[in-house]
């Protein structure tokens, strides 16, 4: 990797944007999490493992991923926010998990009660890698936010016996999973503990999907068979298009980059990577940033297939987009790959929360006619405890590194301690992002050391600038791969001023997305916009914004200080066309219009909801 991500044991929020959402993570959504999972029977599990009982079993086969997801999301908020209370509900689990497993570090409890004879005998449907994946995540955390070793052990002890099982070494088997996950965690377990092993088995993952396995594995004929939903239709270095389940695909491409530079064919891999990243986000992702427009594979289509009633859009798909784009920026440095992480994270991922932080959609449609609403849980409840984790590690994906830079990817009031050149360095940032533009950050150094700022500016921002230690004039920096970049010693005290500005995008579809055409869609700074049927006096389907409408931000009292768009649209009535093919156009009456940010939507009364907007 070019960069280093700074991890989020090093990071605190102290904004009112993040800070209030991962402290109601920390106080409602986590402790609801793991009563669900006990009402669920998620424990109760690990229980019946444990005593080996061979009856009794709830819930769906990969019941024991949402439970390690919702450790993850304990471990990370432990953080940065201690809780003696939270802290000791981990430890509770953690040794319920550790008592299920078994002698030879196999731990699945769907298995382990219905049919311990018949491991790895579907990894197509079964998602025992997929388990695995995610305890090895949640391990990892763990480890990092309280130095125990306890859940660790357990990953390790199952990497070790997975290992013995899978590879291309003699005495190994063939195979990998229908749901990628487990080979971004064992890189991410490898690293953490420095064992090779864990490396070279997520790269034998990576390196042989698409051998056409799970065909073999079900006794389907070849000339039968189609593996697109697994990623499994063709070698991985020859896929050209984003395809399949949503989830499942950009997990896999996550672990593509990761495994990548461990690879002899890492240039390979990459170069697919690449041209899926194209595909994805130049013609089958939702401006929200979001991805997966078919309910009936939760995945993809076809190129510019981004219907808005119907869109699937999984909280989980945005959840990945975030890790793939977090993947590539730390490999190439370039602020792109911040820009979509950005999108995804401020819209398509963040709506899937409501701001009570007790009600998840695993759905995200574009447009509601007034009937899609958030849940407390779900059956297949894969949503709720992706949301926790990713909020509690969320000072993860703000700040990367080298020895000698510093990259700054997303702009959160807080602070940041690190070393660069050998040095200690804190950065203290104060910004009210993203309703405010205007970033200010103060350098804190035990010494004068040199080295590399780099600020990314957002691909909606034109005219960044930037000052030195409040400096009247403006700073001249050079712009490298989106970043401006400032190179100088700092000395403690040193200030740096970041200028961008916001002003109210209106934004169009290519051509090809039919349910776009004839719409436009808002945006300011990294926010999609919606209207909301609560603010109208007229039904929002009737509402018409021309292009270049004035819109104005307005900051209110609404759902924790937001900053709406208001301004005038037009009223285009439905008209009686009875007996009549053609008419005189009519004049609109003018209509006062207010556009929330897309996040915030189905927090107030129930109604429609709309992002594209006709014009």
């Amino acid at each position: 990797m070019k960069l280093r991500a700074v991890p989020f044991t090093q990071v605190s929020l102290e904004d009112d944007f993040w800070q209030p959402r991962q402290e109601t993570n920390r106080r409602v959504s986590i402790p609801q999490s793991l009563d669900m999972l006990e009402q669920a029977g998620n424990l109760r599990n690990f229980e019946l493992a444990a005593q080996g009982a061979r009856e009794g079993y709830s819930g769906p086969v990969f019941m024991d991923s949402d439970l390690y997801k919702a450790l993850e999301a304990v471990a990370c908020s432990l953080a940065t926010y201690p809780d003696p209370e939270l802290d000791r509900r981990a430890d509770a689990v953690i040794a319920q998990i550790a008592s299920a497993q078994r002698p030879d570090g196999y731990l699945n409890t769907w298995y382990q009660i219905n049919a311990p004879d018949r491991c790895w005998t579907n990894l197509r449907d079964d998602h025992e890698l997929y388990c695995a994946g995610h305890l090895f995540e949640a391990a990892v955390a763990h480890y990092q936010a309280t130095g125990k070793r306890s859940l660790l052990e357990v990953a390790m002890r199952f990497a070790d016996c997975i290992d013995r099982v899978f590879g291309d070494a003699p005495g190994k088997r063939m195979g990998y999973c229908g749901h990628p996950e487990i080979e971004l965690a064992l890189v991410k377990l490898g690293r953490a503990v420095e064992e090779p092993r864990y490396l070279r088995l997520a790269r034998f993952f990576v390196e042989n999907r698409g051998r056409r396995f799970f065909a073999e594995e079900h006794g389907t004929p070849p000339d039968q068979y189609d593996g697109t939903y697994w990623q499994d239709d063709v070698p991985i270095t020859e896929h050209n298009e984003v395809k399949g389940h949503a989830v499942r695909a950009i997990y896999l491409m996550s672990g593509v980059v990761d495994v990548a530079e461990l690879s002899e064919d890492g240039a390979k891999l990459l170069s697919m990577a690449d041209r899926v990243w194209h595909n994805t986000c130049e013609k089958r992702m939702y401006v929200t940033g979001g991805i997966g427009p078919s309910a009936h594979n939760e995945g993809f289509t076809v190129d510019y297939d981004l219907p808005n009633l119907t869109a699937y859009q999984e909280t989980c798909a945005s959840v990945a987009m975030i890790l793939w784009n977090h993947r590539l920026n730390l490999l190439r440095g370039e602020s792109r790959y911040a820009d979509l992480m950005e999108r995804a994270l401020y819209n398509g991922f963040l709506a899937g929360v409501s701001l009570d932080g007790e009600r998840y959609f695993y759905v995200n449609p574009l447009e509601s006619e007034g009937g899609h609403h958030r849940r407390t849980w779900y059956s297949c409840a894969c949503c709720p405890p992706n949301v926790t984790r990713t909020l509690a590690s969320l000072g993860g994906y703000l700040y990367a590194q080298t020895d000698e830079d510093l990259y700054v990817n997303l702009y959160a009031q807080g602070t940041l301690q690190t070393a660069l050149a050998g040095a200690d360095v804190t950065a203290r940032t104060q910004t009210r992002y993203p309703w405010e533009g205007d970033v200010r950050i103060t350098f804190s150094l035990d010494r004068p050391v040199e080295f590399g700022l780099y600020l990314r500016v957002p691909d909606w921002c034109e005219g960044a600038s930037l000052r030195l230690n409040d400096n009247a004039n403006p700073v001249t920096a050079p712009q490298e791969s989106g970043y401006l970049v400032l190179r100088r010693t700092w000395s403690d005290g040193d200030t740096v001023a970041l200028s961008l500005p916001m002003p109210v995008l209106q934004i169009e579809a290519h051509p090809q997305v039919q349910a776009d055409r004839g719409r436009l869609a808002l945006q300011r700074g990294p926010l999609i916009y919606c209207l909301e049927a609560c603010d109208h006096s007229v039904p929002i389907t009737e509402i018409v914004i021309p292009r270049g409408a004035s819109l104005t931000p307005r900051k209110t009292d609404l759902m924790g200080g937001i900053v709406v768009l208001q301004g005038q649209g037009g009223h285009a009535p439905a008209a009686d066309w009875e007996g009549r093919l053609y008419r005189a156009a009519q004049p609109l009456p003018s209509v006062p219009v207010t556009a929330i940010p897309y996040y915030a939507w189905d927090n107030r009364e129930p109604g429609a909801m709309r992002v594209w907007i006709p014009f």
